[in-house]
């Protein structure tokens, strides 16, 4: 067997060329904390004005399009997921080295990343565990109704810290409550950890080869230094672990889960899922739904047995068929077919305003000075336009009024 080959993390290059003038360079530098401290006031420059208004401007939409500089080939994907949230609830989240503290700016981020995943993902289900005191605790079953995730969320006895975590229960609570997902929907959990250790009550081990074997993905967040356990987690199941740096770098990683990941080679995927499109029905007096047991008034009727359901996307506890409606069908399909990266122009006498909006460019933040051309129809767009393309309307519309052929899209 050949030998392994090394990934480019396993070395470290060191420069270990002698400079005569590092000793007199040394001397007249300052202390090591603040050599290490990053001035970040030193990257605003004032303009021709003497204002600060268009540097910041531009910063901001730096940061804004960081997010949309990713792959866009055209992969097959897992647009029917199921998630599950597990938050880390022992007493390492009271810690204050995030504003106000762990645990309150996670619940708010958790809070975002719930409206973002089902926006992003209408058809998916989502769940949330929470873990403290050696124990794990199941807060929402899988579903596609997000109001319910957000107000057991902001409920103050399921957010309360004490002990320490217990990541194997947590582990086995997500797995066993997703024995029952159909083989063409995805398995993952998420997993935000601010502990250094966990309270296990057997091997982990034994549950990371179980999680494998079912294909269940575990994507970590790390609110303190890297763990092992959680690096070999996220590897074997081809997930991903990343240890923030502060907020922001808090919520990008965060926000990287939103899109569906690519389906695995080995998997079993289904060429045809059999769906219902249930029709909204309003009763006069109250009955029963199949999925909570509660007397409700309204409700989605199941195309093949006739149950009422609360909501859409679900499936259908009598019969099994997954029901969804056309309109959070439609949105899914963004994922399978991208945008492409728009490019970015710089001082360009040639357009003088966006295509979209009709907003000149001289008047936008800035001083027109950045602007942004689809690769495939040139058409030139703001910096706003060029972000409300790429993550909300999820379409060009410079290609869709040129009529370039579908098969250059």
């Amino acid at each position: 067997m050949a030998p392994r080959k090394q990934v480019d993390d396993d070395y470290i290059d060191v420069d270990d060329t002698y400079d005569a003038n590092q000793d007199e360079d040394a001397g007249k530098a300052g202390y090591s904390w603040e050599e290490e401290y990053k001035r970040s006031w030193d990257v605003l420059q004032e303009d021709a004005e003497g204002r600060l208004s268009s540097a910041v401007a531009h910063l901001q939409q730096q940061r804004k399009r960081r997010r949309l500089l990713k792959d866009t080939a055209i992969i097959q994907r897992g647009i029917i997921r199921h998630l599950f949230i597990i938050i880390d609830l022992s007493e390492a989240m009271n810690e204050r080295d995030l504003r106000p503290t762990r645990v309150e700016l996670t619940l708010n981020y958790a809070q975002q990343f719930v409206i973002e995943y089902f926006d992003q993902n209408p058809i998916s289900q989502l769940g949330i565990i929470v873990t403290r005191d050696g124990i794990a605790e199941k807060l929402t079953e899988l579903s596609g109704n997000p109001t319910d995730h957000i107000r057991v969320l902001k409920t103050k006895k399921n957010t309360e810290t004490s002990g320490e975590p217990s990541l194997q229960n947590s582990l086995q609570l997500a797995r066993s409550s997703m024995l029952g997902v159909p083989t063409h929907g995805s398995k993952e959990i998420l997993l935000i950890f601010g502990a250094l250790t966990t309270c296990d009550p057997s091997d982990i081990y034994s549950t990371i080869d179980l999680l494998q074997k079912e294909m269940v993905r575990v994507n970590i967040v790390g609110l303190a230094a890297e763990v092992q356990i959680c690096r070999v987690l996220s590897k074997a199941t081809k997930g991903t672990y990343g240890v923030i740096l502060n907020e922001a770098h808090y919520k990008d990683l965060l926000f990287e889960v939103v899109p569906p990941p690519a389906i695995t080679p080995n998997k079993n995927t289904s060429n045809l899922v059999t769906m219902g499109f249930p029709r909204r029905q309003a009763e006069e007096h109250a009955t029963f739904c199949v999925c909570h047991s509660k007397l409700t008034t309204g409700g989605y009727i199941c195309p093949r047995c006739h149950s009422k359901v609360c909501d859409v996307p679900s499936d259908c506890d009598v019969c099994g068929l997954t029901l969804v409606s056309s309109p959070h069908l439609a949105r899914s399909y963004h994922h399978l077919f991208p945008v492409d990266n728009f490019n970015e122009v710089r001082n360009s006498s040639r357009v003088t305003h966006c295509f979209s909006c009709l907003v000149s460019f001289d008047k936008t933040e800035g001083g027109g000075q950045v602007h942004f051309a689809c690769p495939k129809c040139q058409q030139t767009f703001c910096a706003d336009c060029d972000i409300f393309i790429h993550e909300v309307l999820h379409n060009c519309p410079g290609c869709w009024s040129t009529n370039i052929p579908k098969q250059a899209l």
